[in-house]
């Protein structure tokens, strides 16, 4: 009887564990590749890959959506790396424009999602190719799925200029401000872009903060040496920190 019972209990486990592992690699249901956006604008850009970000909070991330000419590329594998692996990248409102304009929805593509990347198959290979999905709040990464010239949007009133707050990876682009939105534009990209931006309004606060913790700081240590100087003051009115020449063997000055 034990035996069932263990036996039944073992069954259950695998089924659950399964049942987890179906749900994880379940892919990106159609409704979520069929998701309403819009990327007229990135459309109109120049450059072969064009991506705009809009920001989040400091409770919830933000959002991307990326435009891509494929240029004779029939499959996208998108993913993103962290400190150990690469993951699938969830997208979410795909959408495939034949070169002559006629528009298909996520769920009419192939679309498969596994463990380290989420691959994307196009009808034609010189079409183009749009997908959202998340970034941060303050912070964008992004491989380069495809070569060409990449152009990338940052959020209204957002910046990277400032050498403590932002920063722009990889190297030898342009960078312009159009209607408070900075862009920024590689005429050939490798690799992965990878942002960390901030809002305007962040640099007097900084400053703000940074004469704050110089004040309280310098307040700190007045304090510790005004006291370290009364304690020296109090040793030597007891005698117990004077230093006593090599020839003065008498008495300490309290006790003469």
């Amino acid at each position: 009887m034990n035996r069932r019972i263990l036996l039944a209990t073992v069954v259950v486990a695998l089924l659950v564990g399964f049942a987890g592992c179906s749900a994880f690699f379940g892919g990106i249901s159609d409704e979520d590749l069929d998701r309403e956006q819009e990327y007229d604008d990135l459309r109109d850009s120049d450059a072969d890959v064009a991506i705009g970000i809009e920001s989040g909070s400091m409770i919830s991330d933000g959002e991307f959506r990326a435009v891509y000419d494929l240029n004779d590329t029939a499959e996208l594998s998108m993913y993103r790396s962290n400190f150990y692996r690469d993951e699938a990248l969830d997208v979410y409102a795909v959408r495939y424009w034949y070169p002559n304009g006629t528009e298909l929805t996520g769920s009419e593509l192939e679309v498969e999602q596994e463990g380290t990347s989420t691959d994307i198959r196009v009808p034609d290979g010189n079409g183009t190719l749009a997908v959202s999905g998340s970034a941060g709040s303050r912070t964008f990464q992004l491989p380069a799925y495809v070569e060409g010239s990449y152009e990338v949007t940052l959020p209204e009133a957002y910046r990277t200029s400032n050498f403590l707050l932002g920063d722009v990876n990889p190297g030898d682009y342009e960078r312009e401000v159009v209607d408070d939105r900075e862009r920024l534009w590689w005429d050939e990209l490798e690799g992965t872009i990878s942002l960390r931006y901030y809002q305007s309004r962040d640099i007097p606060l900084f400053l703000g903060l940074v004469a704050i913790v110089t004040l309280v700081g310098g307040a700190g240590i007045a304090y510790y040496y005004r006291q370290l100087k009364q304690l020296r003051k109090q040793r030597e009115e007891m005698g117990l920190d004077v230093e006593i020449e090599d020839d003065d063997r008498g008495p300490p000055p309290g006790l003469r």
